[in-house]
């Protein structure tokens, strides 16, 4: 030990601070700082010799004659261990952490993280927790379900929104029975018994189930090569915008309602005219998006900045000139509801009506555009007093939405076994749809003494649903398979070995296969590119009849599907619009012995 050391006021000052034995004055003569401690440490001490009153370890120390001075070497009193830094992905600010006593012992000053020259890069970490803290004050705006009393309809619209009844029983094509357990929700829709749509919702977590929400983002990285830009939303990994979504100062009405998610060329999104993505936005601009597409596997979420507000009834668009009607409904209605849309429009918005429009008047548009006005207000509000990445609006859970979107007079029933879960939904259809709340019914497996999917048979189907062999009626089989890239679909004869000819035999496969690949697309979730290849047909008529038949199938899927002609070698290219992980991903893990390749390499042959 230097003499600086032994000279320097500091350690001095620390050891007034701890408890010295008295003994210590016998071996420190030649030091003034020494002498002065042993007075001030006696007095908290009990009466009694010096040499009694010392531990047993400092006295044995002190006897020792080669020990090295006491005050040269000041015993350290312990360091509390450091709090936990703030790591990628955490959603709250980290604990506050307390310099222990003496921290700057040797002059060490704490480095802070995410300093000058840093820009805040990594937001989804620590700078995501900051903008958190001051933002926890704003809590999101939530959906409004259930907030005003129904309205009151007249004896014939009652009648004809509620739909056929027989026997006093509700009649309808489809069924939705909702699963509540421990760790996910189940939705299954079933067409008469036969299982046509099935979801699996975890509980929201901000991260992962993020479709619809609104965020007020920055822009941290422009890409002019790509024309796309990564967008910081508060999530562990940053959200794409692309060209093609982001809108533009003109707006395009198009009273089919086709420019509901309009955008210019490609499946990414890439445009073809106009501005580039640089002219329009800046590295760390704000700007407010939406999620279109949930964060899969190593990439993040999608956005646009096309902000639409889903509702019963309508579509609102905010900053928009769009004035829409779904084409699913008749030519006759879509006239009454023109008239009708015509005059509630509010300035300054665009709106869209749905399917679940039909027959309604106009006093229910009113208020649902009302209560979506009302949202807008609120997140614009919100907007204006935080800092971004912050989450503005928070779609409800998927069970919600998907009744929703989706429960109308051909729906026999809604059947929820969660008691919580019913009376969520059955507030918000009386106050919405009140003449359908009679088709709610909740389950109770207890009473029932059996869980509700095996009462429905809907277990199985989801067994089989997540198989990669599909048969078909007369024998044949569908083989899926799937890649990162793209899903690929191989048509087979299989036990199919028909009756009159080779060319007919292989024409009535294609055409089963054709119903059942459109049902399994749907069933399964699959989205992304698509690669269907059906047994070689020479007839080009016969081929003519195979895309009809499909592209009918593809018709009653509510998702946005587009196809390429049939080639020669009977090889059908489609997309399928992708907005979360499919069925067979919410089902399972990747194997842990081959990574989900299917396949265990023999390490004994790379030797």
């Amino acid at each position: 030990m230097d003499e600086s050391t032994l000279n320097d006021p500091t350690p001095a000052v620390r050891k007034r601070r701890l408890v010295v034995p008295p003994t210590q004055n016998e071996h420190t003569e030649d030091k003034p700082e020494s002498k002065a401690k042993p007075k001030p440490k006696a007095k908290s001490e009990p009466k009694a010799k010096p040499k009694a009153g010392s531990g047993p370890k400092p006295k044995s120390k002190a006897d020792s004659p080669q020990a090295e001075p006491e005050s040269t070497k000041p015993p350290v009193p312990p360091v509390p261990p450091p709090a936990r830094k703030p790591q990628i992905g955490d959603s709250r600010p980290a604990p506050a952490q307390q310099s222990p006593e003496g921290e700057g012992t040797g002059g060490r000053r704490r480095r802070r993280r995410g300093g000058r020259g840093r820009g805040g890069r990594g937001r989804s970490g620590e700078a995501a927790s900051t903008t958190e803290a001051r933002n926890g004050s704003h809590a999101p705006v939530e959906a409004i379900l259930a907030d005003q009393r129904p309205l009151e309809l007249d004896d014939e619209q009652l009648t004809e929104r509620r739909g056929k009844y027989r026997n006093g029983k509700p009649l309808g094509r489809y069924r939705m029975c909702v699963h509540v357990s421990e760790g996910a929700t189940h939705i299954s829709v079933l067409e008469g018994r036969s299982l046509i749509e099935y979801y699996v919702s975890r509980p929201s977590d901000d991260i992962s189930e993020i479709y619809g929400n609104l965020y007020l983002g920055r822009v941290r990285r422009v890409l002019p090569g790509m024309e796309a830009a990564f967008v910081d939303i508060g999530t562990p990994k940053q959200a794409v915008l692309y060209r093609g979504d982001l809108t533009v100062a003109s707006d395009e009405s198009d009273d089919d309602g086709g420019s509901e998610r309009k955008r210019a060329g490609g499946r990414r999104g890439r445009s073809v005219s106009g501005p580039a993505i640089g002219e329009l936005i800046k590295n760390g601009q704000t700007i407010m998006c939406q999620v279109i597409k949930n964060p899969i596997g190593h990439k993040g979420a999608r956005l646009t900045t096309e902000v639409s507000l889903p509702g019963r009834f309508v579509v609102l668009i905010p900053n928009s000139s769009v004035m829409g009607i779904s084409r699913r409904l008749p030519s006759r209605e879509r006239r009454r509801l023109r008239s009708l849309l015509a005059k509630e429009i509010p300035d300054g918005f665009g709106v869209i009506l749905r399917t679940a429009a039909e027959n309604v008047t106009a006093a229910e548009i009113r208020r649902d555009i009302e209560r979506l006005t009302q949202q807008w207000t609120k997140i614009s509000e919100l907007a204006e007093r935080s800092d971004a990445p912050v989450l503005l609006f928070r779609e409800p859970e998927l069970a919600v939405r998907i009744i929703r979107e989706q429960f109308t007079a051909d729906f026999r029933e809604v059947v929820i076994d969660d008691p919580a879960l019913f009376e969520q939904v059955k507030g918000y259809m009386e106050a919405v749809a009140a003449p359908l709340v009679d088709r709610i019914r909740y389950y109770d497996p207890v009473a029932e003494r059996l869980p509700l999917f095996e009462r429905v048979h809907v277990a199985e189907q989801v067994r089989k649903a997540t198989d990669r062999k599909v048969w078909l009626p007369s024998g044949g089989s569908l083989i899926i398979e799937h890649t990162e890239a793209l899903t690929v679909i191989d048509v087979n004869t299989g036990r199919n070995v028909g009756k009159s000819s080779l060319n007919e035999t292989l024409f009535q496969n294609n055409l089963e296969a054709a119903t059942e690949i459109a049902k399994q697309l749907r069933l399964r979730d699959i989205g992304g590119i698509i690669i269907i290849d059906f047994v070689d047909m020479d007839d080009k008529q016969q081929r003519d009849k195979l895309m009809s038949t499909l592209n009918e199938a593809l018709a009653r899927d509510k998702t946005r599907t587009a196809t390429e002609p049939i080639s020669d070698m009977g090889i059908v290219q489609m997309t399928r619009m992708r907005t979360g992980e499919g069925l067979l991903e919410s089902m399972s893990d990747p194997c842990e012995a081959c990574d989900g390749r299917g396949i265990v390499l023999r390490e004994s042959l790379f030797a």
